[in-house]
């Protein structure tokens, strides 16, 4: 696998072209993102350009456009005002820190090769986690779209100063939040393919601001204020042993939702360009990316789903692309940071409001309920989870519950193809042969037939269907229709073994072959049962039993 990313130059032109739209797209959310976060805007600016010149040097997805996004900055968000609040002087750093070894866990998760399994989540947990994740983000802009600063406690703490908000808002500075909205809802889609309207609506609000009401009287309107150009500040991983817990917690919280949100974006991507991702790659790239631009003072950053579309739209196909959108970032930083000093930040705060408003999964909310109400209900309480308690607990509980609903619905199904008869009827599919064998047993044969998966749930089937009949002499245990066979299964089969073993009847095995044999033979069964009980034909086996019934009537 090569190290750096597929870098052609044989389509140079859409690939710049695609990296100057996505890099018009990124500088207002990064500024946005930057304020958001509290590491301020120069934070989120050398976010999406480190984050998106190194994924893209080292990812494995050639139009892939990473900078912060929503998930992300909410997480790190919360990281910030933790880490500012148990350390004053060094929480900043911190916070910078989990963002490096969140970096790390990345690679990790790369080097494992579990790029495969990351995206393997319910869609309704997805759903219901990416909902909550938008809703965070709509609540933490209220107060600066409101014209005031946010308060403290996270959601539950905004909520509770609502009332206090809504009378002291300042009408300016709302009035500049709800023009930015209307401009994104109202936006043209066929001018959208030549300025993206986050930087009309940037453009017209600062202009509005710093012209039409540069003499407000009532109250100064809240600004970026001056960012400084020049390179970054190193900043050095800083941690103590008190809050070393603390730092790794939120680094594998931050890490695990970073790697998820760039690799659905990686679908995304893989859709439009009819390509194919490297998973473990990109995860690779995007944690060297995390690593980089923690050390240089800039938020986390994933793939981001509206700048890859827009890149792959402007021509992107490389990772030509994304090298090309950086640098065009970077210049914008060295020489023309001190013009974004005026923009106001309730416009960006209108801006995140509708980056909030489009993560919310409406289309797949507006359906859950005719799916099924029990889906409905892992995306609600994944929602309340994500909003009110904590991101991975929310995922972690989503997860668990709706395998355990997948479990049961298996455990259903699965229960069905347990079959213990006596004589030939429609429940399994038997020969003409087999049925007469089985029919001059007179009841005395018991054929055990088990088909599909054998998982754990189907182990308490196993034992009602062998426990519902007694009388017989001779147990067959048809393993043929089964390509895997749980470790409870096993157990539940060398039960039945077992005991009819302890009871002098005869026990034949037919049809296990391969990993299901030798998951028999592990457990010991092949001690209970005897080498010529082991057969591959079940009508031999039928025969065979038939001949131990036979034999028994004779000397009885």
């Amino acid at each position: 696998m090569p190290i750096t990313n597929r870098i052609k130059f044989n389509n140079v032109r859409g690939d710049v072209l695609g990296g100057l739209t996505a890099a018009i797209v990124a500088l207002p959310l990064a500024l946005a993102l930057g304020i958001v976060s509290g590491a301020g805007a120069s934070a989120g600016l050398w976010g999406a350009i480190l984050v998106g010149f190194f994924a893209a040097l080292f990812g494995g997805t050639p139009s892939l456009i990473s900078e912060p996004t929503g998930p992300m900055t909410v997480i790190i968000t919360a990281v910030i005002a933790e880490t500012t609040a148990s350390d004053p002087e060094n929480g900043l750093a911190m916070a910078f820190t989990v963002v490096m070894l969140a970096g790390v866990f990345q690679i990790g998760f790369g080097l494992l090769k579990l790029g495969r399994y990351i995206t393997m989540l319910p869609y309704n947990v997805i759903s219901g986690f990416m909902t909550g994740i938008g809703v965070i983000l709509i609540f933490m802009q209220i107060a600066p779209f409101l014209g005031q600063e946010t308060p403290k406690g996270g959601v539950l703490g905004i909520v509770k100063s609502l009332p206090m908000l809504i009378t002291n808002l300042s009408p300016w500075e709302t009035g500049l939040g709800f023009l930015t909205l209307a401009i994104l809802f109202a936006y043209p889609n066929n001018l959208k393919k030549f300025v993206p309207p986050q930087l009309v609506a940037l453009v017209i609000g600062t202009l509005i601001s710093m012209i039409l009401l540069r003499d407000i009287d009532i109250r100064t309107i809240a600004t970026i204020g001056e960012i400084t150009p020049g390179l970054p500040t190193l900043q050095l991983p800083t941690f103590t042993p008190g809050n070393l817990r603390l730092i790794f917690v939120n680094a594998m919280v931050l890490g695990m939702v970073g790697s998820i949100d760039c690799l659905l974006t990686c679908l995304v991507s893989d859709s439009l360009t009819r390509s194919q991702h490297k998973s473990n790659k990109e995860l690779i790239g995007q944690g060297i990316a995390n690593i980089i631009t923690g050390l240089c003072g800039g938020i986390a950053g994933s793939g981001a789903t509206t700048a890859t579309v827009v890149n792959i739209q402007g021509g992107g196909r490389t990772a030509l692309s994304g090298l090309s959108r950086a640098l065009i970032l970077f210049i914008v930083v060295l020489w023309a940071a001190p013009l974004t000093s005026g923009i106001p930040l309730a416009v960006l705060a209108g801006i995140v409001l509708k980056v909030g408003i489009d993560i919310i999964d409406w289309r797949f909310l507006k359906r859950v309920h005719r799916i099924s109400w029990k889906a409905a209900g892992i995306v609600y309480s994944v929602v309340a989870l994500t909003v009110f308690v904590d991101l991975m607990v929310a995922v972690g509980v989503g997860v668990f519950t709706a395998n355990i609903l997948t479990i049961a619905r298996l455990d259903e199904m699965q229960s069905e193809s347990v079959k213990a008869i006596t004589d030939a009827d429609d429940q399994i599919v038997m020969t003409p042969e087999e049925q007469e064998v089985l029919d001059s047993a007179n009841g005395r044969v018991l054929l055990f037939h088990l088909s599909g998966p054998m998982i754990f749930g189907v182990a308490k089937a196993i034992s009602r269907e062998h426990d519902a009949i007694n009388s017989y002499d001779v147990l067959i245990v048809d393993l043929g229709e089964v390509p895997v066979l749980g470790v409870t299964s096993s157990l539940a089969i060398e039960n039945a073994i077992q005991e009819a073993t302890e009871e002098g009847r005869e026990v034949l095995v037919v049809g296990a072959t391969g990993k299901v044999k030798r998951r028999l033979e592990k457990l010991g069964i092949n001690q209970l049962v005897p080498n010529d009980h082991w057969m591959d034909d079940r009508l031999k086996a039928l025969t065979t039993g038939l001949s131990f019934v036979q034999q028994r009537q004779t000397i009885v």
